[in-house]
């Protein structure tokens, strides 16, 4: 990345762009300051004292998602493979997030749980719980670690500093707000950079097309390039999956990214559960992931289409380099994938819209690590902390507790960083992640709520050997005994993590002893009371365009229309 600092690469920011960001950060600051006077217990520091309406946790629940990686990293998968990857946005989130709103939200809602790890608590006892909160809270870590990383990235291409620099000075900023504000600091920031982001790329996709003769002058130059004409549609996706075999490919976008990682990632995801969970009612919780679909159905138009045009007009990504890049080696000029809206910022904005991309960029990567933080210090709290180590203290005790764990959190993804840089398509790195985290605890999350006879020690004992499979297909795919491109080991790892996870589960129930039934009210499907999982149709929740079925069928159609014309 220091190549990047050289001259020809520099983003040329002028006087007016700089004011635009100083502005952008002091009302950043000034939001997580006015947090700060409604925090006086830490309910309000956790989870905003569940107070906040539908369309505001909706908004933040996509932007808590709109992180550096879902930004930079869907524009160089855009440049990489095209089309394909609006699986991330159809197949890879809208289902399983009307499914998280409709099946799902009511159980987190309704339990009065502060977090996943609480529900595991709860269903599996403390093995499950502290297995849950370690892995939870190691993944943050490495994923706030990749946001900083991209966070640094850019402000080496605006000033020219080194990027350890730039590193600790994105963190500190972060860290302010949400140390003074918690969750409502990170939220409301969220609402903020949600439309600060969508300023800066709209115009970035209309500017783009118009210099490449419209999407037919952009299908023309793809489909001469080296990805050629698969890049434009987006099924069979061979290219993102490495899969020769059209149908293994479909296979593996469907079962692999669609069914495993999608809805492990958002239903179980507690960044994005902690977002519903701070609505002021059980149906605009309901409405926060369906309303959050609406957007993110766009996204793709904003995010992989620059991303596609960077990859036929960015000279630095095209030509000679573009076989180097293919193998995802650094080109001679020294940019990478990771760099292709960067570069399309500096090749096709004026001064003054370069501000608003820059500070939309910068936002992204904010609202993506304050989601880490937050979530990280509220496991963290509750989870590790005060189960384990320090019980029944004051309330005080633990407020004061999360705002030092969210500093060591920040010192925490200063190292992790360091481990992202290393990665040519940061995307890549990601979904590895994924299948290490969230695809077992998917697996073993939706086991424990749908079968009641599953047992504490099933619980534990899943999630440690789904966890083992995923690494064992990361090790087999890096040491080159199993040849998977693409993202395609990622995929395979969700796939054997769920499986694996799943058998040893099932095995294990029928050896060891369930949980009396009584304690299972709640948290598991069959034994709950269907009154407890209604939301209520009446004053500020009335109005048939408040309800969660009917919006999700909505989101439904579009989704499969987009598919079908793609």
């Amino acid at each position: 990345m220091h190549v990047l600092a050289e001259a020809n690469l520099r983003l040329d920011a002028n006087a007016v762009d700089y004011a635009l960001l100083g502005f952008y950060f002091l009302l950043v600051l000034g939001i997580g300051y006015l947090s700060r006077r409604q925090v006086s217990t830490s309910l309000d520091f956790f989870l905003s004292g569940r107070s906040l309406p539908a369309w505001v946790t909706g908004l933040a629940f996509i932007a808590a998602n709109l992180g550096a990686i879902e930004v930079m990293g869907m524009s160089a998968n855009g440049a990489q493979y095209g089309m394909p990857t609006a699986h991330y946005f159809w197949i890879g989130a809208v289902p399983a997030m009307l499914f998280l709103g409709i099946v799902m939200m009511p159980f987190y809602y309704g339990s009065k749980v502060r977090s996943v790890p609480e529900f595991m608590l709860r269903r599996f006892g403390k093995p499950a719980h502290l297995v849950n909160g370690i892995s939870f809270a190691l993944a943050q870590i490495l994923i706030a670690g990749a946001n900083l990383f991209l966070l640094a990235s850019v402000v080496n291409l605006l000033l020219g500093w080194p990027i350890w620099v730039s590193i600790l000075l994105a963190a500190a900023i972060v860290l302010t707000y949400t140390a003074l504000g918690g969750l409502s600091a990170a939220i409301y920031n969220e609402v903020l950079q949600f439309f600060v982001i969508v300023a800066a790329l709209l115009p970035l996709t209309i500017v783009g097309l118009y210099k490449v003769g419209g999407w037919q002058g952009l299908a023309e130059a793809i489909s001469e390039g080296p990805g050629g004409s698969q890049q434009l549609n987006a099924w069979p996706g061979s290219q993102l999956t490495g899969f020769t075999s059209n149908f293994l490919s479909v296979l593996g976008l469907v079962f692999g990214l669609g069914f495993v990682l999608s809805f492990g990632y958002w239903t179980t995801n507690f960044v994005e559960v902690q977002r519903a969970m701070a609505s002021k009612s059980m149906s605009a919780a309901r409405r926060t992931p369906i309303i959050g679909a609406f957007p993110k159905l766009l996204m793709p138009f904003i995010v992989i289409v620059p991303g596609m045009i960077a990859g036929v007009t960015v000279t630095e990504l095209l030509g000679e380099n573009k076989a180097a890049l293919m193998r995802g080696q650094a080109a001679d000029s020294g940019a990478t994938f990771n760099d292709a809206l960067l570069l399309l910022m500096r090749d096709l904005l004026p001064n003054g819209m370069l501000g608003i991309a820059i500070a939309g960029l910068l936002a992204s990567f904010m609202a993506g690590m304050a989601a880490n933080l937050s979530s990280f210090n509220t496991v963290f709290t509750y989870d590790i902390w005060q189960a384990y180590l320090r019980k029944d203290r004051e309330d005080e005790y633990y407020l004061g507790i999360g705002r030092v764990v969210t500093a060591a959190a920040t010192v925490l993804a200063i190292g992790t960083a360091f481990i992202a840089s290393t990665y040519s398509n940061l995307m890549d790195y990601l979904q590895q992640l994924f299948s290490f985290f969230n695809a077992p605890l998917f697996a073993t999350f939706i086991l424990g709520m749908f079968w009641k006879r599953m047992t504490p020690t099933a619980g534990w004992a899943g999630l440690v050997t789904g966890t083992a499979a995923a690494v064992s297909v990361f090790l087999l795919a890096e040491t080159g005994a199993w040849d998977l491109p693409g993202q395609g080991a990622a995929f395979v790892g969700a796939g054997a993590a769920f499986v694996v996870d799943i058998a040893v589960s099932v095995a294990v129930t029928y050896v060891s002893r369930p949980k009396p039934q009584a304690q299972l009210v709640g948290l598991v499907y069959s034994l709950t009371p269907k009154e407890s999982l209604r939301h209520s149709t009446t004053g500020e929740d009335a109005g048939w365009y408040r309800r969660p079925g009917l919006l999700a069928g909505i989101a439904l159609a579009i989704t499969v229309v987009l598919n079908i014309i793609f």
